[in-house]
């Protein structure tokens, strides 16, 4: 599992498990079943199924995430959110005709899924994306109240004043 902290920056496990983690998770990954399918697969088939790779990051008040999607099939790519769960979906077909004599196939082909599961601290309901180039690049904005906010302080027999107020993890 990874773990990305408000800053975009990747947590390893141990320091998760030994509670060295700074501030609110906004992304996790977890997918306990992909090495499995890797290897049955690569036994049925003598092709190893490759994954998706992904780049996530903070930039001000947004999140982005960049997932490599080349030759996919622009009307095949899906993106769902479902709770916490964000679920992106492709399609890459192959370009050989009938007859073709096939030499070398290195190339993935079929259905390609990958699931990323959201922090609280991000806007589920205001999410885009859009697909260029072979990436498609997922915004998502942080959610209002993660964001951080003036407090206003009431001291008896003086006059208010705004303080800034931070989030504080333990």
């Amino acid at each position: 599992m990874v773990v990305v902290d408000v800053r975009g920056m990747a947590v390893a496990d141990r320091q998760l498990f030994e509670g060295q983690r700074k501030g609110p998770r906004m992304l996790m990954r977890f997918e306990p079943f992909r090495e499995f399918d890797g290897i049955t697969e690569e036994l049925l088939s003598e092709r190893r199924v490759r994954q998706v790779p992904v780049d996530a990051y903070r930039r001000g008040n947004e999140f982005k995430v960049h997932l490599d999607l080349p030759s996919a099939d622009p009307g095949s790519i899906e993106l769902t959110v479902e709770r916490d769960v964000l679920t992106v979906r492709a399609t890459r077909t192959s370009e050989m005709a009938e007859g073709d004599e096939i030499q070398v196939a290195e190339r993935a082909q079929g259905q390609f899924s990958r699931q990323l599961f959201l922090g609280e601290s991000l806007d589920r309901d205001n999410i885009s994306a859009i697909y260029h180039d072979g990436v498609l690049t997922i915004t998502i904005p942080v959610a209002e109240q993660a964001k951080p906010h003036k407090v206003e302080i009431t001291h008896v027999g003086s006059v208010a004043q705004a303080v800034e107020a931070a989030s504080v993890t333990a």
